[in-house]
């Protein structure tokens, strides 16, 4: 999954896992499902893509969707 060379992958997923980490805590204390969902997605998404744009582009939807969808 991670190769040794590719550190953008490494970098990319931290910052997302640590962003969901925060929505996901948010969704729990608020009892609010669509945060909470959109909190687990980013810790788990970075481990089944391989290429660094598809994984930047996938986290920044995953973000925005609790702005877009009403709670």
């Amino acid at each position: 999954m991670f190769e040794p060379g590719n550190t953008a992958i490494l970098v990319w997923s931290i910052i997302f896992g640590s962003i969901g980490t925060g929505f996901a805590i948010y969704g729990k204390r608020q009892k609010a499902i669509v945060p909470l969902c959109i909190g687990v997605a980013p810790c788990v998404f970075p481990y089944f893509i391989e290429n660094v744009y598809v994984l930047v582009f996938v986290g920044v939807v995953l973000m925005a969707i609790p702005y877009i969808v009403p709670v």
